[in-house]
């Protein structure tokens, strides 16, 4: 499984590149506070809305502390994704929230 640091993400993000980051948490926990331009999709819905994404496309997965988002990359990986797991989650993000 590949992972990224939430210090990459944040460079990335800080250099202006364009990322495709899925919060899979729950509803009221992303309205707590998420990483601006993320797409909300709780694990439990991810198998049925996976159709959603481009398997042509990357894709960072993010959760709470880095095991939701594990299981996800996983499942998207034996489902033919491009994905890669945001280690350390939301408790160890330090850049901008909305």
């Amino acid at each position: 499984m590949k992972e990224i640091t939430v210090n990459e993400v944040q460079k990335h993000l800080e250099n202006g590149e364009q990322l495709n980051i899925i919060d899979v948490r729950e509803v009221d926990e992303v309205k707590d506070g998420h990483i601006p331009g993320i797409t909300n999709i709780p694990l439990g819905l991810l198998e049925f809305r996976a159709h959603e994404l481009d398997k042509n496309k990357p894709y960072i997965m993010v959760c709470r502390s880095g095991g939701r988002s594990g299981q996800a990359t996983q499942y998207l990986e034996s489902q033919g994704f491009n994905v890669t797991n945001m280690t350390g989650g939301m408790l160890s993000w330090e850049g901008k929230v909305e």
